[in-house]
């Protein structure tokens, strides 16, 4: 389980930077991952889908303005606040205790979140997530990676300051076999600076 300190801290980092989250552009490489993922639900007919980490539900909202059924949810309040102003399902709650039965949606997108989570606590996450998943879901996790680091940014512009974990490519994949099949490593190159992440890691993912 994630220390409550840490919950803590995130939950008022994101807090106050709900409002201007909410407006900012999603990047470009952003919205080709999520059309890719959405034309595989489709194509498989999955229509339930949780996100965790959702931030101010720009990603909910547009799987939900394709038909799916969609629940958000956050661990920041004002970021479900945001959510809920544009009429999603949004709740708050943290991705190591999902308040969902078991097998309860066809797919699970996690953007920009498990990111977040101490290396030691992640199986239990990816355990949480298999748990909550239908046979056969499928589950998108999106990290930044490709460099073994964790611990909080000192460079960050949020307050309190954000942990972040990153995998090497390898490690990540190896601890993501031992719950799930990997449907697709993609790799997208970022800028970086001397210490930060080389890539984007958009792995999707079959229970």
């Amino acid at each position: 389980m994630i220390s409550q300190e840490l919950k803590q801290k995130l939950s008022e980092a994101y807090d106050q930077e709900s409002i201007n989250r909410n407006k900012g552009e999603t990047q470009k490489w952003k919205v080709i991952e999520r059309q890719s993922f959405l034309q595989t639900l489709a194509q498989e007919q999955k229509n339930s889908l949780l996100e965790i980490g959702a931030g101010p539900g720009k990603d909910s909202l547009f799987f939900a303005r394709q038909g799916m059924n969609v629940q958000a949810t956050d661990l920041s309040e004002e970021m479900v606040k945001r959510c809920q102003e544009k009429g999603l399902k949004a709740h708050v709650m943290s991705f190591d205790d999902l308040m969902f039965p078991a097998e309860s949606f066809h797919a699970i997108w996690a953007l920009n979140c498990l990111l977040h989570v101490p290396k030691k606590d992640l199986p239990h996450i990816l355990t949480e997530i298999k748990r909550t998943l239908k046979p056969d879901g499928l589950f998108y996790m999106g990290v930044y990676g490709g460099i073994d680091q964790e611990g909080v940014w000192e460079e960050d512009f949020h307050e309190p300051k954000r942990f972040f974990s990153f995998f090497k490519d390898a490690d990540l994949e190896k601890l993501l076999q031992n719950y799930f099949r990997v449907e697709r490593f993609n790799k997208i190159p970022m800028p970086r600076n001397d210490s930060g992440p080389i890539h984007f890691q958009g792995v999707i993912l079959r229970n």
